[in-house]
């Protein structure tokens, strides 16, 4: 059974930093893309961060850019979000998923076959 299951969400300042953790098991992910999703209330989700199954492409949400950054490792099929200068918009539920083999970082949300159940971030001044 293939689980993703995210940490490192919390409660924090503005201007501060967080680390998710997404650990993949079941099945390898290595040849999956990987992506970062949040979705604040009553708003849809939406695309934070995208890597390349071969990690050497990454895409990210104009509103991160800068802030946020996306990681793999292989060895330890986990995936990783930097999160750094914290804003209150950040504010969301987020979530990893993992998406089709041998595929871009621009593979759209729609194509994610596999997902995590999410991890709370809550950025307050």
């Amino acid at each position: 059974q293939v689980h993703l299951e995210e940490s490192g969400g919390g409660s924090v300042q503005a201007g501060d930093s967080l680390r998710l953790s997404c650990a993949a098991s079941g099945r390898a992910f290595s040849n999956s893309v990987m992506g970062w999703f949040r979705q604040a209330p009553e708003k849809e989700r939406a695309l934070v961060a995208a890597i390349s199954w071969s990690g050497g492409s990454t895409h990210y949400a104009d509103s991160v850019k800068g802030r946020f950054t996306i990681s793999r490792d292989k060895a330890k099929n986990t995936l990783y979000l930097q999160m750094n200068s914290l804003k209150l918009e950040d504010t969301a539920v987020y979530y990893c998923a993992a998406g089709p083999p041998y595929s871009d970082s621009s593979t759209p949300l729609a194509l994610y076959d596999y997902w995590g159940q999410g991890t709370q971030v809550t950025v307050s001044s």
